[in-house]
This record gives structure tokens, sequence and C-alpha cells, in this order.
């Protein structure tokens, strides 16, 4: 197939990723072509041009200072997403079945869907947030205009009141993240910002007594200056942000991974990635990690709870490694998100030919 992977504009699809919607892109446009398939990716600039894909950087646009003089102006991070996403469906109405089979929506933005009915291509859209208000408002318009994917249960019910949706967890390479061998400092790994918790980690393995080590980007540095940074030291150290292969070997090296959440998770990719490594997870009850950690995997505790999750890590740092591998490989493997999709692919194609 022909297909045209749209990602997110924010950030490049490279590493180290910003986040899972980022990796996740990644492990599709890679898995698709190694199957054959003829890829596309647009997405932001500085993405990864080692990628076996054909890569189009979306534009970018500086507004003129004329412009941002008008008060009710949107900042320029948002006149840049619109015009990214604006000028790649304006292209993808001139090019048309010419140039593709079907787009494969991984944006968070309203406007595919919006202006999807220029496009005489199918479209399948991944859903990885609970409702974001401008994509309800799209939907409003054109719920019809894509067939729609959820990473998670949770995920799909909480859009069901707008678009009915297939589950599909997201999927790992799970070749590049082999199974460590643990009994090392506790890790919390996610982008660092106030909804993913990393203080809570800090002061749960404070009451464990256990050291932690932090990794991931400084998403909002007012956060890591005025939250994190002053509880480093005393066990608790900061990794950076690193790229895959470096922070494959420092989860397989720990006794637990510890996940956060203060918001209901889509889904919860650095479980995932965690378990893969055989690493067991403690973490909070929340959204889409329910169904990415089972019991004999790791143990999850009320949110917000962080005594209960002291007591979690030291739990789930005794589960059987080769049994949280398993459990990986039964669940969350790239293989099983490809057959996925493209089976969504191909119902998708041929209703098109029909109608």
């Amino acid at each position: 197939m022909r297909i045209c992977l749209v990602a997110s504009s924010r950030f490049p699809i490279r590493e180290p990723f910003a986040g899972g919607l980022e990796a996740m892109t990644h492990t599709m446009a890679r898995g698709l072509a190694a199957r054959g398939h003829e890829v596309t990716l647009f997405a932001g600039p500085g993405s990864d041009g080692s990628l076996p894909v054909r890569l189009r950087e979306l534009d970018t646009f500086e507004p003129s200072s004329e412009a941002l003089a008008d008060r009710f102006a949107p900042g320029p991070a948002w006149l840049a997403e619109h015009h990214a996403y604006l000028g790649l469906m304006l292209d993808l109405a001139r090019s048309g079945p010419d140039d593709y089979d079907l787009i494969h929506n991984n944006s968070l933005h309203h406007l595919p869907i919006a202006m999807s009915p220029a496009v005489d291509v199918p479209m399948v859209t991944t859903l990885h947030t609970p409702p974001l208000p401008f994509l309800e408002s799209a939907l409003a318009l054109e719920a019809t205009a894509s067939s729609f994917v959820a990473v998670s249960e949770w995920t799909s019910r909480s859009w069901r009141h707008v678009v009915p949706s297939t589950v599909i967890h997201n999927g790992l390479d799970l070749a590049a993240w082999p199974v460590g061998q643990g009994g090392g400092p506790v890790v919390w790994s996610g982008r660092l910002v106030p909804e993913k918790g990393a203080h809570d980690a800090i002061e749960a393995c404070r009451l464990a007594g256990l050291p932690l080590v932090l990794v991931g980007p400084r998403q909002d540095p007012r956060y890591f200056r005025e939250v994190i940074e002053p509880q480093l030291g005393d066990g608790v150290t900061y990794a950076d942000h690193l790229h895959q292969r470096h922070l494959a070997r420092l989860i397989g090296s720990a006794s637990a991974a510890v996940v956060t959440p203060l918001w209901d998770e889509p889904y919860g990719l650095v479980a995932a990635e965690a378990l893969a490594c055989g690493t067991p997870v403690a973490g909070y009850a929340r959204g889409g990690l329910t169904e990415v950690v089972d019991p004999d995997v790791g143990v999850l505790v009320t949110p917000g709870d962080t005594a209960a999750l002291a007591d979690a890590i030291h739990r789930a740092s005794r589960l059987d490694r080769r049994a949280v591998r398993a459990y990986a490989e039964a669940t969350c493997s790239a293989d099983a998100m490809l057959d996925g999709y493209l089976a969504i692919y191909d119902e998708v194609c041929r209703r098109d030919d029909a109608a």
C-alpha cells in the first residue's frame, strides 16, 4: 500500500523521543516499511532522515509582527501548528488517490479531520489522548470523515460520546528492549511535567528507602526548576533525556519502574517499555495504565497514595522478571500493533472502493 503517515508537527519524530506519540509513530513508520509498504511520513522539522520512508517535513510559518499585533491573535506555536496542517491538507487535496491509498492520521490536530472531505483518500485516525475541544468540534461536523482507532479501551470509552473506535494497543520493537538483570535503582521515565507526577515518585522512593533515577525531557522547565531540581540528591538523580538504547539499558538494570500519572493516562508506553525489559512496574491505577499492567507483572495503587506506592515498589521488585518479559511479548509487540492496523487499513480501503 501507499500510506501517508501524518505525525505531530510539534516535535520531530526522532530519538530521543518527546513522548509516546512520537515513539509509536516512529515504530509504525519503520514497521510498515519493513513489511513492504510505501510510506510517506509527514512530520515536524528535524525528524529522523534514516527511516526507510519518504520523509516530508511539515511547513513552518512565522507570522509577521503586524499580524501578531492583533491582541486577539493566538500564540506563535498555535499558528505554526495550524499552518503546518493547513498546508498538508491542501497538498493532499491536490494530490489525492494518484499518490496515496490511505492516510493514517497520528496527529492531535483538528484540521486533518475537518478538511478530510476535500481529500479523495480514506483516512484512519488514532486517538492518542482524551477528548480535545477543537477535535470534538471538527467531529461534530465530520464524524464520518475517518475511521478511528484508540490506543486503549479507556481512551475508546472516553471518546464514545463522539465517535466509535477500535482498540489497538501501542506496540514496541521488542528486540530493541532486551531483558536486563535488574537489581539497580528504581527508575522513572517520561516527560517531566506536573501531570506525570515525578515528584510523587521521589516521595514514594524516599518512603521506601530506595534510590531513584529520573529520565526524560524537561518539557516544563519551571516545574523541573522549582519542584524536581530541589529534591535531587540524597539517592535521587536525574539522568537527562536518553536515546532509546541507553534508556533500555537503564530500565533493564532497574529493580522496578515507577509510573505516576496524575491524569488519566491514555495508554502508558513507559510501562510497556519497562515490561519489555523484564522490569516490573509500580504505579497509579489511572486510565489506560490498568490495561498495560497486569497484577502478575506490576502493582498498581490508588492515585496519589505515595505510602501505598512505596509498598508497591517493594512488592513489584520481587516479581519474576522472565514472566514480566513473557507478558510483554504476549501483549505489546510492534508486530501485533501492525497486524491490527493493517487489518483496519484493508477494511477501510475495501469500504472506500465499494462506495
